[in-house]
């Protein structure tokens, strides 16, 4: 059995990736990530055929004069490996395998790629290990639909034999290989925006500028269900919001990428499930907007990812190395806004960006948690003292929102009602990114763990405060999105009502939405898109791929 080996046994399909990229194939087996993109699903609907076979071999080859079986699955523990085959045909003893391809035959010196032609080689090894004679395969590509025949010659098995050993020592060495340099396989392959080859390369050493991301396709929006009344349930390939058992609304599962729910707004188990396999996740937040929490499928399988992170959460000394470069980004991003939008009448002083730089620098030399606590709180005070400035006076009807301090739990005026409300959906928005790569949203390097706070989340957000969530209010309240009288105030307390709350998430949406220029990489690519980025960047970091965590500072 393959649960009593010392080693799991290497999927053949994986054997491909590994001649292909050996980081591609680490990725996809050992680390369990996995993307689609065009090709991948193309492939996957041109093998929908011979995957319904199920087929089982013959055990005794004498009463059999024609085989033909798809979807043959066979494994070896003295060779290490195991396979899904498409098609098995022949006729007595003798057969050999056939390998679906979604595109054309390549026109190449030697006729074919080798990452084909050894994973079609170890299915013959399989089959010569269960008793078979077999001396010769056949690729079949689908989009020419030529068969190409491929002689098991004893080269081709001793590089079949070579990437089995090689591949099995790299998996058990728990090390990611480098990514390829300058590689034209990298733009077409699916895990490009997972693996970042470019982005890991260049922060590595001095190299060739990165190559844009292409992005991943659009999984939707959000879907946000306010109502106390709203019952979410599946129907067919659609979510239907209903209000007293009358639908109001509805949403198709492949455009929605997540589920908000608030207050007391429910979801049926069979729509549960369903988002559950599709990777939608939901999120649970109270009337008022803070973030309760989520419900995802199995979660992520990349159990090496979050060994890196505890690891590393345990050091002292990379906790304080990661945070400085959080709060310092987190600083300057507070300084750019400053810069950018307090209104000419109310330019901003020497005094106060000479202060922030000042700040900047403690943080960037802070030994200590402590420190960098008392810094943060510094450059918070002299920020959010003139954040006001930033703010809209009045509109046409001579409303105006009033902002003397950050006040909070509970939120006393309406900028520090969206405030809050703002920082709680960024939350929620990074603790959703930081699952769906493979970390623990709950255990940071700057906030420590305490009372189940999604600790790496509120670590992650430390830069994006001020061009995410603030950038949101001080928009809506310039655009007039929201007014003073969208808000609702009791027992000390300031909210938005639900029509007021439903502008301004679609301000919050539009800035995620947003495209800016990354500072280090020189590509466009949207607030959400970067969030994912920045996380997948802090793996690299953790798992020793680049010297540093680039902080994402704007300018």
């Amino acid at each position: 059995m393959q649960g009593e080996t010392a080693n799991p046994l290497i999927p053949v399909r994986m054997l491909n990736e590994f001649v292909y990229c050996p980081r591609l194939a680490y990725l996809m087996w050992v680390q369990g990530e996995f993307e689609h993109n065009e090709y991948t699903v193309e492939g996957k609907l041109k093998h929908r055929r011979v995957d319904e076979g199920g087929g089982v071999l013959p055990e005794s080859s004498e009463a059999v004069e024609t085989i033909h079986a798809c979807s043959v699955s066979l494994c070896s523990e003295e060779l290490g490996i195991t396979a899904k085959m498409d098609l098995v045909e022949g006729e007595g003893n003798v057969v050999k395998p056939v390998d679906y391809k979604r595109g054309k035959r390549p026109h190449v010196a030697g006729g074919l790629y080798d990452p084909e032609k050894v994973q079609l080689c170890a299915q013959g090894l399989l089959l010569r290990e269960h008793g078979y004679t077999c001396e010769e395969g056949a690729l079949y590509f689908v989009g020419s639909r030529e068969r190409v025949p491929v002689a098991f010659d004893q080269s081709l098995k001793d590089l079949t034999l070579e990437s089995i050993r090689q591949f099995g020592f790299v998996a058990s060495a728990g090390e990611i290989p480098p990514p390829l340099e300058d590689s034209p396989k990298c733009p077409r392959c699916s895990l490009m925006g997972i693996c970042l080859p470019d982005e890991v390369r260049f922060l590595s050493g001095p190299g060739v500028e990165p190559r844009p991301i292409i992005p991943s396709d659009e999984k939707g929006l959000p879907l946000y269900v306010q109502s106390p009344r709203a019952y979410v349930r599946k129907d067919g390939d659609r979510l239907v919001i209903e209000e007293e058992k009358t639908a109001v609304g509805h949403a198709r599962f492949n455009e929605t990428s997540q589920v908000v729910l608030f207050g007391s707004s429910m979801l049926s188990t069979p729509a549960l499930h369903e988002c559950m396999r599709r990777e939608i996740p939901v999120t649970y937040l109270s009337y008022g907007g803070w973030f309760l929490g989520h419900s995802i499928g199995t979660g992520h399988r990349n159990v090496e990812t979050r060994t890196h992170q505890y690891r590393a959460s345990f050091d002292s000394g990379m906790c304080v190395r990661l945070a400085r470069r959080l709060v310092a980004g987190k600083i300057a991003n507070c300084r750019t806004m400053l810069r950018r939008n307090v209104r000419e009448e109310n330019s901003v002083s020497d005094e106060l960006l000479v202060g922030l730089q000042s700040d900047l620098k403690h943080a960037l030399r802070a030994v200590a948690l402590e420190e960098l606590l008392g810094i943060e709180g510094s450059s918070a005070s002299r920020y959010y003292r003139r954040f006001p400035d930033m703010l809209k006076k009045e509109d046409g009807e001579g409303l105006c929102f009033d902002f003397e301090t950050r006040n909070r739990r509970p939120p006393k005026d309406p900028v520090n009602a969206m405030l809050s409300f703002a920082y709680s959906m960024l939350a929620r928005e990074w603790t959703i990114t930081l699952a769906a790569v493979g970390l623990d949203p709950y255990r940071g390097f700057y906030h420590q763990p305490r009372f189940g706070r999604p600790a790496l989340a509120l670590d992650m957000m430390e830069p994006f405060r001020p061009l995410v969530a603030d950038s949101t209010v001080i928009t809506a309240i310039n655009n007039g999105e929201v007014k003073p009288d969208d808000f609702i105030s009791a027992a000390g307390s300031c909210n938005l009502t639900d029509k007021g709350r439903k502008r301004f998430i679609g301000a919050f949406e539009r800035r995620m939405n947003h495209e800016v220029t990354h500072p280090i990489f020189k590509y466009k690519i949207s607030y959400r898109r970067l969030l994912e980025v920045q996380a997948r960047l802090l793996i690299r970091f953790l798992a020793g791929e680049i010297p540093a965590y680039p902080t994402f500072v704007t300018r």
